[in-house]
C-alpha cells in the first residue's frame, strides 16, 4: 500500500474517532444533572418522553469503547500499513500467523510424543491406552463427519469397526488410505445391460448373501448370474467376494455400503457409485496419520461383546 493510501486510511480512522469521542462529550453539554419531569414535547399513542440524560454507566460503556477501538488499532493493524505493537508478530499480526504460532507451540510440544509413536509399529501403537486416547481424539476432529462419533459409517460411508474392508484391513494398509486417500467408482450399466439386465443382476447379487426377490418382481437369477460373469468379476472377483487392490466389496456379505433392498442395489447397478475417501498427509502430517491408523486399526480388534 502506498504512504498516501495508508495515511489517508489511518487519518480516516483516527478522525473518525476522534469526531464520535467529541460527539459523546457534546451530547453532555446542557443536560440536567438528575431526573425531572420535563418532558420532550412530543407524544406518541399517549406516551411521552422525559428530558433525562443517559444513566452513567451508559455514558461510560460509550467512552469505553473508543478508548478500546484506540488500544485495538495500537496493537493490530488496522491503520493502513501500521503492523501493531503486538509483541512477536514483526511483520503485523494476521489469523494465519496466529494460527501458524499456535500450531509451532503444539508442534513443540507434542512433536516428541507424536515421533516415539511414529518409530513403533502400528501394531504396538494400537496397543497402547495414551496413544489410543490421542488417535480418539484426532479421530473426532477429522474423520467423524463422515464415519460417525462412533465410527460405524453411515449411507456411502463404511463402517470402521467391522472386519470388512474395501481397500484391505492391515495395519499398513489402513495408513496407507488415510495417508493418500482412496478413489473408487462403480460403472453405471444401464446403458450396457438394460433395465431387464439391471433387474437380473440385482436379483442374483441378493441372492449371494441370502436375500429373496421382493413379491411382485419377476427376476432371472440365472440369466443374471451369466450377466455377472461376463461384466462384474473383473471387480468383484468369480466368488463374488470383492478385489481389494481395487476397492471393490464383498457382496456374499451382509455389508452394504449403499443399502441391500432391491431398489438400492438396482440405483446402483443403473447410475454407478463414486466414492472418495481425501487424504490427509498433508493436512495431518505423517506422524499423526501413524497415530490415527492405529487407532482406527484398533477398533475393528476388540473383542466381541
Amino acid at each position: 500500500m502506498s504512504t498516501f493510501w495508508s495515511g489517508y486510511i489511518a487519518l480516516l480512522t483516527l478522525g473518525t474517532i476522534v469526531a464520535l469521542f467529541w460527539l459523546i462529550f457534546a451530547t453532555r453539554k446542557g443536560e440536567s444533572a438528575g431526573t425531572t419531569d420535563q418532558t420532550m414535547g412530543h407524544a406518541f399513542d399517549g406516551i411521552e418522553e422525559y428530558d433525562n440524560p443517559l444513566p452513567r454507566w451508559w455514558f461510560m460503556l460509550f467512552v469505553g469503547t473508543v478508548v478500546f477501538a484506540l488500544g485495538y488499532l495500537a496493537l493490530y493493524p488496522g491503520l493502513g500499513n501500521w503492523k501493531g505493537l503486538l509483541p512477536g508478530y514483526e511483520d503485523g499480526w494476521t489469523q494465519v500467523k496466529e494460527w501458524q504460532r499456535e500450531m509451532d507451540k503444539a508442534d513443540e510440544q507434542y512433536g516428541p510424543l507424536y515421533a516415539k509413536y511414529a518409530a513403533m509399529p502400528v501394531e504396538e501403537v494400537a496397543k497402547d491406552p495414551q496413544a489410543l486416547k490421542m488417535g480418539g481424539r484426532l479421530f473426532a476432529s477429522n474423520c467423524s463427519v463422515c464415519h460417525g462419533s462412533d465410527a460405524k459409517g453411515a449411507y456411502g460411508f463404511p463402517n470402521l469397526t467391522d472386519d470388512d474392508w474395501l481397500w484391505g484391513g492391515e495395519p499398513e494398509t489402513i495408513k496407507t488410505t488415510i495417508l493418500h486417500g482412496r478413489q473408487a467408482a462403480m460403472p453405471a450399466w444401464k446403458d450396457v445391460i438394460g433395465e431387464e439386465g439391471i433387474r437380473n443382476v440385482a436379483g442374483y447379487v441378493r441372492s449371494l448373501s441370502g436375500r429373496d426377490t421382493p413379491e411382485g418382481i419377476s427376476v432371472d437369477i440365472e440369466q443374471g448370474q451369466k450377466i455377472f460373469a461376463a461384466n462384474c468379476v473383473v471387480c468383484h472377483g468369480p466368488e463374488a467376494k470383492g478385489v481389494t487392490a481395487m476397492g471393490a466389496p464383498n457382496l456374499t456379505d451382509n455389508v452394504w455400503l449403499y443399502g441391500s433392498s432391491f431398489a438400492q442395489i438396482q440405483q446402483t447397478l443403473r447410475y454407478g457409485r463414486n466414492g472418495r475417501m481425501p487424504a490427509q498427509e498433508a493436512i495431518l502430517g505423517h506422524d499423526k496419520v501413524h497415530l490415527l491408523a492405529a487407532y482406527v486399526y484398533s477398533l475393528s480388534q476388540q473383542p466381541e461383546q
